[in-house]
């Protein structure tokens, strides 16, 4: 073996030793160096030697004698294979119309109805001529800003004009309750459990590959039922109290449930108290259309001898009451991952609730039967000693321990008026600026405006109804049930939102209908002369409600009351 062959053996077995473990630009460097050391013709040596090309070799070279520092990558900036979105543009924008469809205007895109993964995105752009891998899709959604996102629970749909004057007017009387010693209590039915080997949401410290065998279906178990935990929260205090009913939420159950807080904690905590405030939901057994509530909470006023005041938080917000994020949230974080298997496992869990800032909570079963179905009618309702607040006494009443005084006389009358026998207030005291919310003067000066064009445009109506012009004299043959003040009054105390329509005819001794009808001919003319009616924040629900807003209304500019009476039509 000559020489030169020798050392080119050499050279193979140190780079077939060295030169796996270097990347690409130091295993160029070695070689390049190797054939430096070797001088004239190293370059071919080297190459043969390393099995590369001579060109590679050269490259090397060049690079040392160039005398540049080391780079800190591989290849030189630009070098290497280019990204797709470089070599294609338009993947981009093909990416971001399968992501943002309405955004970009392809409603028609083939992933409207279906889940976004890379993997998908990357199938449908392969298909559209972009050809992509789903961690590319991902790099380039990350640059556009894109993450993995879930759904937000932030549109709270439609809210009532008075939401935000009704959150002010609770917080106002909590304040005004608290201040005078009396308790305040947030009440809620917490969600119904299942009793039984269920499966529980959350995860507890387990042996691994131990977990809690619970049943694989939901179907309620027909002998232990459901679970209904009612809550009584005292704001004050920081204490919970839970009534775990066995049978219906019901209206009877709620205050049950409120009659055993006070019997239980209550009296004791607060012994000089006269009244009571209680925050409700707007829905549910303690909401302010049940009947039965209302009856129940007389009963327990007239037990208790306190004077009760209900404000019910405006509908569709009962995620913000108070009881939801100051117990029921501590309940359910106390059992998370728990089968509850008994109703004494969900009494112990909830009573063993706490937290740092003091929580304490009591609970007991409640196995009494509360049966549906209870009908509280008209005459009922109408006898209880209940004086609805001025601001929305739908929402805001106090339940009496007995009749207050001053609004016996009222509730008595109202005692009597049904639908076989209708009553009414005069049509003066209907134009009281507390009803219309304007001055008696700009009132009549708004009547004197409309009543031409009303009667122009009621001939016009009656004419096309006819299909032929009048062949009797005007004001002979039937008589319109509501004169033109009266349509024009009316379509403004409705427009204000104090009545329904039902409560606007039994004040003007019509049908609901025609009050409607009257609405629909004087509202467009209130828009055609620039007349805007502003809602008010009052809600009445009965004559009776009618007569007492009025009654504790203050004088008017004469100086004088409306005439209050309530007399036949």
């Amino acid at each position: 073996m000559s020489g030169l062959d020798g050392q080119r053996a050499v050279l193979a077995a140190k780079f077939e030793a060295i030169l796996p473990h270097l990347d690409e630009r130091q295993r160029r460097l070695l070689i390049g160096a190797e054939a430096q050391s070797l001088g004239h013709g190293g370059i071919r040596a080297v190459a043969r030697a390393a099995g590369v090309r001579e060109a590679t070799v050269s490259v090397g070279v060049r690079e040392l004698d160039s005398g540049q520092a080391p780079l800190g990558r591989i290849r030189r900036p630009g070098g290497g294979r280019k990204r797709v979105v470089d070599r294609n543009p338009a993947v981009r924008e093909a990416l971001l119309t399968l992501v943002e469809p309405d955004v970009r205007g392809d409603p028609m895109s083939p992933l409207r109805w279906t889940t976004k993964s890379t993997r998908k995105l990357a199938e449908q752009l392969t298909l559209h001529g972009h050809r992509i891998s789903a961690d590319t899709v991902g790099d380039l959604l990350r640059e556009e800003g894109f993450s993995l996102q879930s759904n937000a629970k932030t549109l709270e749909g439609k809210q009532h004009p008075d939401r935000d004057a009704q959150f002010h007017y609770l917080n106002e009387q909590a304040r005004n309750h608290q201040d005078s010693g009396a308790p305040v209590i947030s009440v809620d039915t917490k969600k119904k459990e299942l009793v039984g080997p269920f499966k529980n949401n959350g995860r507890e410290w387990e042996p691994r590959g131990e977990p809690v065998r619970v049943d694989t279906h939901d179907f309620p178990d027909r002998e232990l039922g459901r679970a209904v935990p009612y809550g009584i929260y005292d704001v004050a205090a920081n204490t919970g109290w839970v009534n775990v009913g066995t049978d219906h939420d019901t209206a009877a159950f709620a205050v049950e449930s409120i009659r055993r807080w006070w019997n239980g904690a209550g009296r004791a905590a607060y012994p000089t108290a006269g009244r009571l405030l209680i925050t409700a939901d707007a829905g549910g057994s303690n909401g302010y259309r049940t009947r039965t509530w209302k009856t129940e909470l007389a009963q327990f006023a007239a037990e208790a001898g306190l004077a009760i005041t209900v404000c019910h938080l405006p509908p569709g917000t009962s995620k913000w009451n108070r009881i939801e994020h100051r117990l029921f949230s501590h309940i359910s974080m106390n059992w998370r991952g728990r089968p509850l298997t008994s109703h004494e496992v969900i009494v112990e869990s909830i009573a063993a609730t706490t937290t740092t800032t003091g929580l304490t909570v009591h609970a007991e079963l409640d196995t009494n039967p509360y049966p549906t179905g209870i009908q509280v009618s008209d005459d009922v309702i109408a006898a209880l000693p209940m004086t609805r607040h001025r601001f929305h006494g739908d929402w805001n009443y106090t339940l009496h321990p007995q009749h207050p005084p001053d609004a016996t006389a009222t509730n008595s009358t109202a005692g009597q008026t049904s639908a076989n026998s209708p009553y009414r207030l005069t049509q003066h005291s209907l134009q009281d600026p507390e009803l219309t919310g304007m001055p008696r003067q700009q009132l009549r000066e708004l009547i004197e405006a409309l009543t031409p064009a009303l009667e122009v445009q009621r001939e016009r109506m009656l004419r096309t109804r006819r299909g032929h012009e009048r062949l009797v004299a005007p004001g002979t043959g039937a008589k319109a049930k509501l004169t033109p003040t009266e349509r024009i009054l009316v379509t403004v105390l409705h427009l204000r939102k104090l009545a329904t329509m039902d409560l606007l005819g039994q004040l003007f001794g019509v049908t609901a209908p025609t009050i409607s009808r009257a609405k629909q001919e004087v509202r467009p003319l209130l828009k055609a002369h620039g007349h805007y009616i502003y809602a008010s924040t009052a809600r009445l629900r009965t004559p009776a409600d009618v007569a007492t807003f009025l009654a504790s209304a203050p004088y008017s500019n004469q100086g004088q009351k409306d005439e209050l009476k309530i007399c036949t039509p």
